[in-house]
């Protein structure tokens, strides 16, 4: 039996690849990460819209594609190949898949609405819930939430930013709002930004309070993990395929370097690595829409081992880089530190291993 990507999946996650190929060359990653071309990152963004990745989990019903989370996981591919500077996880990802397990019909109606035809964007705040530091911490009551949160994903182009608080309580607040401090967090990837916010008494609209207060903000970061892993794989190949082909051309001692055994088995043994992640990542795409029982094992799993899998290969291909592949002139470090934080997004691998030992009664 053959377990991939359908055409349908292999056509989308193509048109992506090809958009990023032409549009976002690494002359414009550098620029767009030290803030000198604004404009062209607005572009990036419209054109991906126009493709429309902020539909893939937007149900039908509602305007959007409808499609599942295995759309969405090829296209994180494409995205993390590509080194996109573009919101993603944050925005469609884990927007969309609170909203859908946590809002009521109301909510899901007007937000899902806004979200289809672009009128609202989100940045994602869950770090309360699954990795709060002593500095931080959120209180939400009556309609009102005091306190701070760390590491806000994918706050480039947002009206809106959706917090939860260490119970798993999910609310929306407007970035319009003046009570509302917001600083930038300086990480390795500039590929995407991150915020600290801060809130005073400001107004939020909690998500149906009749629901599981955990449910939903549980099957967002599920459906994260798999797209942040996801993210990573198509990084790593993307440093796989660079390395292969610098060992083809970079020659010492009169020979293509990639004719030196060492080097054949380092690009061997990455490849070797990675190719089972991708069975990984998908299958635990599909759970999540097609197997509850086994959808947050599976996440968890995905989200670890593709960590360390992606670690290795990162290092591994600048390895084959020599001295070249430490310097900006390749831009090897943009995949590089992608995957770094990506190992750290919505939980280390330490963390969901930890959950998955406890989902197996360990």
């Amino acid at each position: 039996m053959y377990f991939g990507l359908s055409e349908d999946q292999i056509f989308f996650q193509d048109n992506v690849k090809k958009f990023l190929e032409d549009q976002l060359t690494l002359d414009t990653v550098r620029k767009i990460t030290e803030g000198e071309d604004d404009l062209a990152k607005e572009e990036l963004h419209k054109g991906l819209i126009n493709l429309g990745i902020n539909n893939i989990l937007v149900p039908e019903e509602y305007g959007g594609l409808g499609l599942d989370l295995l759309f969405a996981t090829a296209v994180s591919q494409s995205l993390g190949e590509g080194v996109a500077t573009l919101p993603f996880l944050g925005p469609y990802i884990l927007a969309p898949t609170a909203i859908k397990y946590g809002a009521s019909d109301s909510q899901k109606e007007k937000l899902f609405a806004d979200m289809s035809q672009n009128l609202i964007n989100f940045g994602i705040g869950f770090s309360e819930y699954f990795g709060s530091r002593d500095s931080s911490g959120l209180n939400i009551s009556d309609n009102k939430v005091t306190g701070k949160t760390l590491f806000v994903l994918d706050t480039d182009f947002a009206s809106h930013v959706m917090i939860a608080d260490n119970k798993g309580q999910i609310g929306i607040v407007s970035l319009d709002s003046n009570d509302i401090e917001m600083i930038d967090l300086t990480t390795v990837d500039k590929t995407r930004t991150y915020k600290e916010m801060h809130f005073s008494d400001t107004p939020i609209e909690i998500l149906d309070k009749t629901k599981s207060s955990s449910f939903a903000i549980e099957m967002a970061l599920d459906a994260g993990r798999i797209i942040a892993a996801a993210d990573s794989l198509g990084a790593s190949q993307a440093m796989i395929n660079k390395a292969v082909e610098y060992s083809k051309e970079r020659k010492q001692f009169n020979r293509v370097i990639g004719s030196f055994q060492a080097v054949k088995h380092m690009c061997a043994e990455m490849a070797a690595e990675l190719e089972p992640c991708y069975s990984l990542v998908w299958h635990a795409a599909h759970c999540f829409d097609d197997s509850s029982e086994d959808a947050r094992l599976m996440a968890c799993l995905a989200k670890s081992h593709i960590s360390e899998v992606s670690k290795m290969v990162s290092k591994k291909a600048t390895e084959v880089h020599g001295g070249m592949g430490f310097t900006d002139l390749l831009g090897l470090h943009f995949w590089f530190k992608r995957i770094g934080l990506n190992r750290h997004i919505l939980g280390s691998p330490e963390i969901v291993r930890e959950e998955a030992a406890k989902i197996q009664g360990l």
